[in-house]
């Protein structure tokens, strides 16, 4: 009989002769419940993964930036063609132009997610999509003055200064550049980029094996589309923006590369309006970025390499490997669409929309089989080859530039930029300004030297020209609005709805500016305008009676700011707690001239899980509770902070209709824990209503009904990381953490916008 335990011994310092995984290796809790809320995401990047440790400020690094040195070493790279990576017509201008845009673009107006504002092409999935093929390149070009510079220089804001210094140095005059993007060290986990998985099918469908096939299966769109670009309802899921899964905006080559500019057009319009972008900047953009360099289709999709995500380990990260000829230069290969739009590619000039309109386009393929156009007559400007001397090329479009030629309304625009051609740079210039720092936030947190004009996009505010409120002036302040008669309550429910419109995503909304006085703020369903109405007018009272007492001010942004405090101080009282609420004073109040309506109405929440709403008039395809989950992490808030918010604002009557949904209480009105005993109480049973939208609890001995609770309340019982938490705030000792923790989290949401105070807003980053 063989003897086993002999055979093993020296072979391994452990029992069993082989390993199967390690740690991250799957199947991982999302295989296993892929609908689980993945209360993790609020949690993301931490100041763990950064190497520049938690007392890094970049504001101060970039203080120590020789700025223009840095510009000079970008204008010499532009004009240093390297040998691994040739430059096209010996510039690298246009190549840095598409990395900035192709970062910049992937912002979307509909949660704030995206953009340029981390540098989130350095990780997957955007470093891998298809539409990004050789961007990897551009930022190995750059990697030097990146060392150079070190800490003092974010990827996030290099890479968008290399565009922009691409396009200054190809001709156009620019808006100005403002440094402040600060470097995310993990790849997003949070954001979600649509329902397409590999080829196309949804991520259930895929398995759990290694994904087979090419990235260009991913260019997809089956299942984020409903309706047909010919028909009427044709309606692209929210929060999405871009048409396809796996590119920054629209097909080139027309819808699912059907060669069709009609319908091109639709795709255009629909996916830059996502974009925040109008009519104008959208036309700008396009005519004004194909204006320079040119597209690569020298070989067929299928016989590039893996994207730098699946490129093997010798690749060190470069991904898009060509076998053809090369690799690179006249070979290289992008979107598969071959040539420049314009005879002088590396110049600004007019010509992009001069020979799009001049001439008819007749539909050809490229080398790599895609659709694309040349001019029919053979006698129309030739372009330069980007690598081989003396050889002129057609010049060719693409589906997604005719349609700026046959959309009614695009036509209207580019005619204007072809008789106007200044009119036509000041407009590409802006909207490039617009693109590279739309998701930067306010102008208070932009740093440089050359930060440029103010735009309404940048949600503007005025500067205080008065003394500010002392203290003493506060605290009387808290007293007069307290005495207005207005009920706690409401004071509260105004604070919270001025303030929770932030989002992180993007640096947008917040108290800052008053703007719920405004529209569209001040009709929105979630703010109870009936209520909201009746408590600005008695604030506005407040106000005019301090203002006319002496020198100091005091703004309804920070009136509406100090009532809320009040009203949680006086309902943490009312509970047996003495708390000084904290406050900061020097908001200001937005005027109606410098906001944008219908750029705000994006605020507005679909589901607002602090006030137990739901949008009517949305068709959900995922729980509610997952989108309060993406409200705490638009707010920033750790996954205590999102208990203790929700908790204490049920405990304060918060729900925006004024419900008793999840008012767990007999006290209401009262700071206290009620709303966690009961929740994780075992003297309570859950019933579903109808639609399992609604739940009633009743008594397990018993009959009746005590309570009845959203699917956003049921979650903080239901979700085992949250139910720690419930716990942790329901125990006798929980109800003193829970108005400290409360308190704290308040104070955050109400200084999330405050980048103007940025030393006191960094106090309250951190977690409770």
């Amino acid at each position: 009989m063989k003897d086993h335990a002999a055979a093993n011994q020296g072979a391994c310092p452990f029992r069993g002769t082989r390993i199967g995984g390690a740690a991250g290796s799957e199947p991982q809790l999302d295989h296993w419940w892929p609908n689980r809320l993945k209360v993790e995401i609020l949690h993301q990047n931490p100041v763990q993964a950064s190497p520049l440790g938690p007392n890094h400020d970049y504001a101060e690094a970039i203080k120590d930036l020789d700025v223009e040195a840095l510009k000079a070493d970008v204008r010499a790279l532009l004009h240093s063609s390297k040998e691994w990576w040739p430059s096209d017509y010996g510039h690298y201008g246009p190549q840095m132009v598409r990395m900035a845009w192709h970062s910049a673009g992937t912002y979307r107006i509909a949660d704030g997610r995206g953009g340029s504002a981390e540098g989130m092409q350095r990780f997957a999935p955007i470093n891998s999509w298809w539409d990004n093929g050789n961007t990897d390149k551009s930022r190995r070009l750059l990697l030097p003055i990146k060392q150079k510079y070190g800490a003092k220089l974010s990827w996030a804001d290099l890479m968008m200064l290399a565009g922009t210094i691409a396009l200054e140095d190809m001709g156009l005059p620019i808006q100005g550049f403002a440094f402040g993007r600060v470097d995310a060290w993990e790849a997003d986990r949070a954001t979600y980029w649509g329902p397409e998985g590999w080829n196309g099918k949804r991520p259930s469908e895929v398995g759990q094996g290694p994904m087979e096939g090419h990235p260009n299966q991913m260019v997809t769109r089956d299942l984020r589309w409903e309706g047909d670009v010919q028909e009427d309802h044709y309606d692209l899921e929210a929060p999405l923006a871009n048409a396809n899964q796996a590119l920054i905006y629209v097909d080139p080559e027309g819808p699912n590369g059907n060669g069709n500019a009609q319908d091109s057009a639709r795709d255009i319009r629909e996916t830059f309006a996502r974009m925040a972008m109008n009519d104008e900047e959208t036309v700008a953009l396009i005519a004004g970025g194909h204006a320079f360099g040119k597209s690569h289709g020298m070989v067929s999709a299928e016989e590039i390499g893996p994207a730098p995500e699946g490129a093997p380990l010798q690749a060190q990260g470069l991904g898009w490997q060509n076998p053809k000829g090369l690799g690179f230069a006249q070979y290289t290969m992008t979107n598969g669409i071959e040539g420049s739009w314009t005879p002088d590619p590396t110049m600004w000039d007019n010509s992009y929309l001069e020979n799009l309109f001049k001439y008819e386009w007749k539909q050809v393929k490229s080398p790599a089989g895609a659709v694309q156009w040349t001019p029919e007559d053979p006698d129309a400007p030739k372009t330069p080859d980007a690598h081989i001397e003396g050889q002129m090329n057609p010049l060719m479009m693409m589906t997604s530039d005719l349609a700026l030629k046959v959309d009614p309304e695009y036509r209207k625009i580019c005619e204007r930029f072809l008789s106007d051609f200044d009119y036509f740079t000041e407009a590409f210039s802006k909207a490039w300004h617009k693109l590279v720092h739309r998701d930067l936030g306010p102008t208070s947190r932009w740093l440089g030297p050359q930060i440029g004009g103010t735009f309404i996009w940048q949600d503007p505010t005025p500067e205080a020209d008065y003394p500010q409120v002392s203290d003493t002036d506060i605290a009387s302040l808290k007293e007069a609005c307290l005495a207005t008669g207005v009920p706690p309550r409401e004071l509260i429910a105004t604070a919270w709805a001025s303030a929770s419109t932030y989002r992180d995503t993007d640096k947008r909304g917040g108290a800052n500016g008053a703007r719920i006085r405004l529209a569209p703020q001040k009709d929105w369903t979630v703010n109870n305008p009936a209520q909201l109405s009746r408590v600005l007018e008695a604030l506005e009272g407040v106000k005019a009676e301090f203002d006319a007492k002496g020198a100091a001010k005091v703004s309804m942004a920070d009136l509406i700011v100090l009532a809320g405090c009040a009203g949680v101080e006086a309902a943490a009282k009312a509970a047996g707690y003495e708390v000084d609420v904290p406050f900061v004073a020097g908001r200001t109040d937005a005027s109606e001239e410098w906001t944008d309506a219908e750029s705000f109405n994006w605020l507005l929440p679909v589901v607002d899980g602090f006030r137990n709403y739901q949008h009517p008039g949305i068709r959900y395809q995922i729980p509610a509770e997952h989108l309060f989950l993406d409200q705490a992490a638009k707010l920033a808030l750790t996954a205590p902070e999102w208990a203790a918010l929700a908790g204490g604002l049920r405990a304060l009557d918060q729900n925006y209709d004024g419900s008793d949904t999840g008012i767990f209480t007999e006290r209401k009105g009262q700071l206290t824990n009620d709303y966690f005993r009961t929740l994780v109480s075992m003297d309570y049973a859950w019933h579903p209503q109808e639609g399992e939208q609604m739940f009633d609890i009743r008594p397990r001995s018993g009959e009746g009904k005590s309570y009845t609770a959203s699917r956003c309340d049921l979650i903080f019982g239901s979700n085992s990381e949250l139910r720690q938490l419930a716990e942790y705030y329901a125990a006798d000792d929980g109800e003193a953490y829970l108005v400290r923790d409360f308190v704290k989290a308040w104070h955050k949401v109400m200084m999330l916008d405050r980048f103007d105070a940025a030393e006191e807003r960094r106090k309250v980053m951190s977690p409770c």
